[in-house]
């Protein structure tokens, strides 16, 4: 599942190719995404200029400034920059055709993602407004985990990525961000120290900035916006490690499950 790591170097691989140009027409080959696409989207994009493209949690937000076009990647989803002319692939639902002969085409072969017009803040949609801080930004600190944690008992990886917490930690920079940190996974939150939280914060911005430096994480079928993987997979410490050596003391990465999602960390360097 694309990651935030993953959303951002989508964002930042389309943005100098579409941001100020205009739409000259909007073709949608498969509606039934997880929500259905609007049939009204390509009256309501034609022949409008794409102003920005943001990024907020998981979600991509096209700004027009009429409203904004809101998309999310699902589980195996992925835009990608293409000539009109270019060959159409299995699984390409949505095309969106600029000026210039580009042309942002919505791959999604299990359709869990989708994309949803809002002429309002898109702060205030639904799918965003009760999201917590980025963290990446100037609102998240060790304070931000440590007062979520305050006299809990759910696992240390749970509270991490609780969106309402902090969003975009998902499960593969979890993982990694508290091995770094040296926090067991399954530990009550209530019960780490501020100074450990303090130290998370910082592990989590690290893992999270490096995966974006390296264009994400491949697994499975993820591909940036420019068609190419993403290399921090050669990096990964304890994710989807299970059974093999730590790559920083002499014990075995163990793999259990936390909140139904898979889970790696080191026994002798997590506590």
């Amino acid at each position: 599942m694309p990651e935030l790591p993953e959303v951002e170097t989508t964002r930042r691989g389309l943005e100098p190719w579409l941001v100020g140009k205009r739409v000259r027409k909007v073709l949608v080959a498969e509606p039934r995404l997880r929500w259905p696409v609007d049939p009204q989207l390509p009256a309501l994009l034609q022949g409008r200029t794409l102003l920005a493209i943001e990024r907020r949690a998981k979600y991509l937000l096209f700004r027009f400034k009429h409203g904004t076009l809101i998309g999310h990647l699902g589980m195996s989803g992925s835009m990608r920059i293409t000539k009109p002319q270019d060959e159409t692939r299995k699984h390409d639902h949505v095309y969106i055709e600029f000026s210039r002969a580009r042309q942002l085409r919505f791959h999604d072969p299990r359709r869990f993602g989708f994309l949803l017009w809002t002429e309002q803040d898109p702060a205030l949609h639904p799918r965003l407004r009760k999201l917590g801080p980025e963290p990446l930004g100037p609102a998240f600190d060790g304070s931000t985990l440590a007062d979520a944690a305050r006299g809990r008992r759910v696992a240390a990886k749970s509270l991490l990525m609780d969106p309402a917490v902090v969003v975009g930690v998902g499960n593969i920079y979890a993982n990694e961000a508290l091995f770094r940190a040296g926090i067991r996974p399954s530990r009550p939150a209530g019960r780490i120290a501020r100074a450990r939280w303090d130290r998370l914060a910082v592990e989590v911005r690290k893992v999270l900035a490096s995966a974006i430096e390296q264009g994400g994480t491949t697994l499975r079928d993820f591909l940036g916006s420019d068609g190419e993987p993403g290399y921090f997979v050669q990096q990964l410490q304890v994710y989807d490690r299970g059974g093999e050596p730590c790559r920083r003391c002499e014990g075995t990465v163990r793999r259990t499950v936390i909140g139904q999602r898979a889970t790696y960390f080191c026994p002798g360097c997590q506590t």
